[in-house]
């Protein structure tokens, strides 16, 4: 039995969002104490060249786990071939109130109202920096919840120039449920203009720091086919560098009637996988190869991971199926990838 399978009966009687604490303070004391070292080495996985960075695995850590890259080493300990941590905002803010993360267990799923909870920009660049890895880190931005859409722009721009020095890539988060109006953002008009605004701050920020910065765009799994074409479109027509897809989803039809199903929020894990898979066979169809899709979404199994490397994808991400499967998914990807 290994080691996620003995302590995951004792996580699953505390709530949620306590067991995902527990588990961060305990990634971060096994950083402290070296026990990170005894951990099994990294599977042998393929790499792969994506947004003009070498990656030395397709899976990576999707953003939300570490919101304020507090654990980015216990994290790389685990045998990611990148991480992504954020999102984060300008200002740190509490989020919405507690409870707001439950299990659907019976379906595998999580949904959570998080609402972006971080400690602010600045203190997520201190952590990078006290970090030892060196290998690919995404870092995700957004808004904080009392900036008005129309300002959103200030907030990507705040965030985006803070941690372009220290990012291999930044994602613009535009599709959490969990922050008020947030979603409108990737409505065809507000996206051309956001996406033209921070496409030029780019090319700037390049010129500054002597690098090239890859910018990806995350993207919610409720859109239709017609937002997912206009959204290509306009990724193509901006040059963006990627698009991640996909974030969590507001429907329930898939955990009727579960415990936990009727709770507001994002909806993540096994429920959420044929959505986003179908997101992405759709983006895929439209991008045509111009720019790369990173898959996350449901991922459970090496199989689940390669259903989104079929439907397009170049890499994926996990979250929720380290809390159901533990760390071992990583290795059980990598081998079927493999």
């Amino acid at each position: 039995m290994n080691l996620y399978a003995f302590a995951k009966p004792f996580l699953f009687q505390l709530d949620a969002e306590n067991a995902h604490d527990m588990t961060l303070k305990s990634l971060k004391l096994a950083e402290k104490s070296g026990l990170l070292a005894l951990l099994p080495k990294p599977a042998q996985c393929q790499t792969k060249e994506v947004m003009g960075l070498k990656f030395p695995s397709p899976v990576g850590l999707a953003a939300g786990l570490d919101k304020n890259g507090a654990v980015i080493d216990g994290m790389a300990a685990l045998g990611f071939g990148f991480l992504e941590i954020g999102t984060t905002t300008p200002r740190g803010q509490p989020g919405n109130s507690k409870p707001r993360m439950f299990r659907v267990n019976e379906a595998e799923g999580i949904i959570n109202r998080f609402g972006f909870n971080n400690l602010g920009v600045d203190n997520l660049i201190q952590n990078v920096q006290a970090a030892k890895y060196h290998g690919i880190l995404g870092i995700n931005i957004g808004k904080n919840f009392d900036t008005p859409n129309e300002r959103a722009v200030e907030d990507y721009l705040i965030c985006m120039r803070k941690v372009y020095g220290h990012a291999s890539y930044i994602t613009v988060n535009i599709s959490s449920p969990n922050t008020k109006n947030l979603r409108q953002l990737q409505e065809k008009d507000a996206l051309d203009a956001l996406l033209a605004i921070l496409k030029a701050e780019q090319r700037v920020l390049a010129d500054k720091h002597g690098k090239y910065v890859p910018i990806a765009l995350k993207i919610a799994p409720d859109l239709d086919e017609t937002q997912i074409i206009e959204i290509a479109d306009l990724l193509k027509v901006h040059q963006f560098d990627g698009v991640i897809a996909t974030n969590t989803t507001l429907a329930r039809d898939m955990v009727l009637g579960l415990p936990n199903a009727s709770e507001t929020g994002g909806l993540s894990g096994a429920p959420v996988r044929e959505k986003s898979t179908l997101v992405i066979s759709q983006l895929s169809k439209q991008l045509a190869g111009e720019l790369p899709i990173i898959g996350v979404g449901g991922i459970l199994s090496g199989a689940d991971a390669t259903e989104k490397i079929s439907a397009g994808a170049s890499l994926v991400q996990i979250y929720s199926g380290l809390i159901y499967r533990g760390p071992s998914l990583v290795r059980d990807i990598c081998k079927t990838l493999a």
